[in-house]
């Protein structure tokens, strides 16, 4: 009798741990960021963060000497992904906070991703959404939604401040769909050191023209700095663009809707945000979501 084929059975153990440490490592950037954010302007903070990263990473692409993309399209496919997450999603993020944007605001703008990448993908890379999938990612949106608005009063956003989170769903959308439609298997350390310059090569000329890299560097937020250079830049980017290129981008992207759940749950002990019984039921809802959207 032939036993069915088990498709997890045949990924390798980093893959299947990969959404876990993802989502602890992305979500825990949102509170850190915010701590990073109240000692540094936003786009200088960024600059600083790129540079430390190119640092760590360049200098490895010498030691190492791992392979490199054969040809100057793989470059700038690099490149692209790099200047819209990078660049385009983190800045214009961090500007939504500073323009007055609550962090529950943000938060459900971003959350939208997984809905406008389940509806491009298909036309892109010919990926197929099924209805159970749909159903997922509405599950996923509500559940979110419900823990953001719990722990939070919602009020009046700036309309900067609204148009600068659209702007990074946008981003980070598009950043999504362009690495799943031509990305390629690079190794780590080159595909991230080429998109961490590009980002820099955005975020330095902004804060040099608009900054003044005020920045108080105390133990606070060289934590802060530390965790998002090595935790969120290297870690936790390397296994997003690994997750993309392994399976199906809507499957992937509605990791993001638990991203909102997970940060509130981690913004509790850091920065004494404590989050109501309903919140929690949001939570369980959002995961149910995102198995459903996962199977």
């Amino acid at each position: 009798m032939t036993r069915p084929n088990n498709p997890t059975a045949s990924k390798p153990l980093w893959l299947l741990a990969a959404p876990a440490v993802f989502l602890l490592l992305w979500s825990g950037g949102f509170s850190v960021a915010k701590l990073g954010i109240s000692h540094a302007e936003p786009l200088s903070f960024l600059t600083v963060r790129y540079a430390c990263v190119c640092a760590l990473l360049v200098p490895l692409v010498a030691v190492l000497r791992p392979p490199l993309p054969t040809s100057p399209a793989d470059y700038m496919h690099l490149a692209i992904v790099g200047i819209l997450i990078q660049a385009f999603y983190f800045g214009l993020s961090y500007l939504a906070f500073k323009a007055g944007v609550s962090a529950g605001g943000v938060a459900i703008i971003v959350c939208l991703q997984p809905i406008l990448v389940g509806l491009i993908a298909p036309r892109l890379t010919r990926e197929r959404v099924s209805l159970l999938r749909w159903a997922g990612l509405g599950l996923g949106l509500t559940g979110a939604a419900i823990v953001i608005v719990s722990r939070s009063s919602l009020e009046l956003e700036h309309p900067l401040g609204i148009l600068a989170a659209a702007g990074a769903l946008c981003a980070i959308t598009a950043g999504t769909l362009w690495e799943k439609r031509f990305g390629k298997n690079h190794h780590p350390v080159v595909s991230n050191s080429v998109q961490y310059l590009a980002g820099l090569s955005g975020t330095l000329p902004l804060a040099m023209a608009f900054e003044t890299f005020d920045i108080t560097w105390n133990p606070a937020f060289l934590m802060a700095l530390g965790y998002l250079v090595i935790g969120n830049s290297i870690i936790a980017m390397s296994l997003l663009l690994a997750m993309i290129r392994a399976g199906e981008v809507s499957r992937v992207s509605s990791l993001f809707y638990l991203v909102p759940p997970l940060s509130a749950v981690i913004a509790w002990p850091l920065l004494d945000e404590a989050m109501p019984l309903l919140g929690w039921a949001g939570f369980v809802l959002a995961a149910v979501g995102v198995m459903l959207a996962r199977r």
